[in-house]
């Protein structure tokens, strides 16, 4: 795969800072995000747990409730372990193939 460039989908930051303005007025802004990250592949999980960190330090700036970023440390937590899967997957395969 040395050869091939992935696209990948990201939110700029003026898409970024649009979904925080509604999520501050207490719209939902999921569909908004969901909407431009499904127009092509899926987004990687490092680029999601980087995502998902800007808005924790974005909460905690803002002073969010407390349970809410709570569930967004588990979003963290959950793909950082999705991210060791993989990565654990990755080192057997290659074991099995030398």
């Amino acid at each position: 795969m040395s050869g091939v460039e992935r696209k990948r989908n990201v939110l700029n930051v003026k898409q970024k800072l649009e979904i925080l303005q509604k999520l501050d007025n207490g719209e939902s802004a999921s569909t908004d995000a969901e909407d431009v990250l499904n127009e092509g592949n899926k987004i990687s999980l490092s680029a999601a747990l980087q995502s998902v960190e800007t808005l924790l330090d974005y909460m905690g700036q803002r002073g969010f409730d407390y349970g809410d970023i709570t569930a967004v440390r588990k979003i963290c937590a959950d793909i950082r372990q999705e991210m060791n899967k993989l990565q654990k997957q990755r080192r057997v395969t290659n074991f099995l193939k030398h």
